[in-house]
């Protein structure tokens, strides 16, 4: 029997809920096994979790790299997570025609490294890059949601907490689509979506940067010191790190119909076609139109003293896709939290939609977004935060971390080009974690003094 027949033949019997190669399946694990998706969903869920509104930071990480350190940080970040989402899907490739189809990050790491480290390392930093990424969405949505209220209702006195609260509210409810496949066309809407902030974005900076009032382009690198300009570029790589970051490809490749070969490739072509068509042109535009005065956001370089200073149309018009892509990235990163919290509570014996496993969905999904939404409350300042996230889970994760699972399962010969340049990816991005992770604390303590429960920032 052929491989590809082989694993059909080993997916029937997981679906089924059967022990395949000493897989037990728990519910969590069974229920994603029912997805049947095909590349082009594999390439929507792909776009939505990477292709989001951080990509609106990247002029503000060019301010502390320049032009020529920021391209070439943005094609190295290109190329090598391309590489390594390869990587891992070549592994979750040979581990199914193994008998092993692994569905998440943790059961990888487990299988190739030892439990230690899926139960220690990998599934903890995953769920706090995951976890962290919900909260982030959440904030980042009740921000563009009070924007468009200030420019509806400028001098409007309701707080940020106020519209993170509204938009917590939302997310529960489409918190409560039952599974990563049941996202496919959310995410399809969503691709659109991103590719139309984004050139939104892209032709407001042209339309500012060129008219008589355009603010004035210094390009010279951001930072009261050396020191200061030192830290301030290992925080512009965490940034892009975090861009390009997604932490859930086991998860998504689970996601698509058996057999997998060659589909996760497809689908990852289609959404770096985005990524290279959203990323460069809303980096290069923006630091083009704001120099190195481009703030944490591009958005907010779109309004001065509560004024905007482009079209207030065209203002509106990127914040609502914003906003409503917001929602679908938190929803997608919002999986592996609800995974796990069907494999705990759910019955693999009943179906999906039994009623002892619907009430404990509803009740646990509304729990976790009630929990990231009163952290987004709380705690406004999470760009830092989400710098020392974007450090130590998605550099490690999505950059270092695939290469070592190729060579440990592959053994390419150590003579090999592949075992070097792999090893030197591991090494490399390894230690730019520890020192991103180092200068994330940095500013976080900097910032300490400003930071204030429920600020209405």
């Amino acid at each position: 029997m052929g491989a590809t027949g082989w694993e059909d033949e080993e997916a029937k019997k997981m679906e089924a809920g059967g022990d395949t190669v000493g897989q037990k399946l728990d519910a969590g694990a069974l229920f994603v096994l029912q997805s049947k998706g095909s590349w082009l969903h594999c390439g929507y869920h792909l776009t939505t979790s990477i292709v989001a509104p951080p990509l609106l930071s990247l002029p503000f990480a060019f301010a502390s790299l320049g032009w020529a350190a920021g391209l070439i940080c943005l094609v190295i970040g290109a190329a090598v997570t391309f590489y390594s989402y390869n990587l891992i899907s070549l592994v979750l490739e040979h581990h199914a025609q193994q008998g092993r189809r692994q569905l998440r990050f943790r059961d990888m790491a487990t299988d190739i490294l030892g439990p230690g480290w899926g139960r220690f390392y990998i599934g903890p930093i995953q769920f706090l890059v995951c976890f962290g990424a919900v909260v982030a969405c959440t904030l980042l949505a009740g921000q563009s949601m009070k924007a468009i209220y200030l420019i509806a209702n400028p001098g409007g006195t309701i707080k940020l907490y106020v519209f993170v609260a509204v938009f917590g509210v939302f997310m529960m409810i489409l918190a409560q689509l039952p599974s990563f496949h049941s996202l496919r066309h959310v995410n399809l809407i969503s691709l659109v979506l991103c590719l139309a902030y984004s050139f939104c974005a892209v032709a407001a900076c042209i339309y500012l940067g060129s008219s008589k009032g355009a603010p004035e382009k210094d390009y010279s690198i951001a930072g009261a010191n050396t020191h200061d300009r030192v830290f301030g570029v290992f925080n512009a790589i965490a940034v892009i790190a975090t861009t390009y970051g997604n932490g859930i490809i086991p998860e998504i490749q689970a996601t698509v119909a058996a057999p997998v070969t060659g589909k996760m490739f497809k689908g990852l072509c289609l959404c770096y076609a985005v990524v290279v068509t959203t990323f460069f042109s809303v980096a290069i535009s923006g630091y083009w139109a704001f120099g190195n005065q481009s703030q944490g956001t591009l958005l907010s370089n779109f309004m001065v003293d509560g004024r905007a200073v482009i079209p207030e149309w065209l203002l509106l018009i990127i914040e609502l896709f914003t906003l409503l892509q917001l929602s679908a990235v938190a929803v997608v990163y919002l999986q592996p939290t609800n995974e796990v919290l069907e494999g705990l509570l759910s019955d693999p014996k009943a179906g999906q939609y039994a009623a002892r496993n619907v009430a404990p969905r509803v009740l646990s999904r509304t729990a976790a977004v009630a929990l990231g939404t009163t952290i987004a409350a709380m705690v406004p300042f999470f760009g830092d935060m989400n710098a020392l996230i974007g450090a130590f889970g998605f550099l490690p994760l999505d950059f270092a971390v695939p290469a070592v699972f190729y060579n440990v399962t592959f053994k390419p010969s150590k003579k090999g080009f592949v075992f070097w340049l792999n090893t030197t990816i591991a090494v490399v991005f390894s230690a730019l974690a520890v020192v991103a992770s180092v200068a994330a604390v940095r500013q976080i303590i900097l910032d300490a003094n400003s930071y204030k429960l429920f600020a209405n920032v």
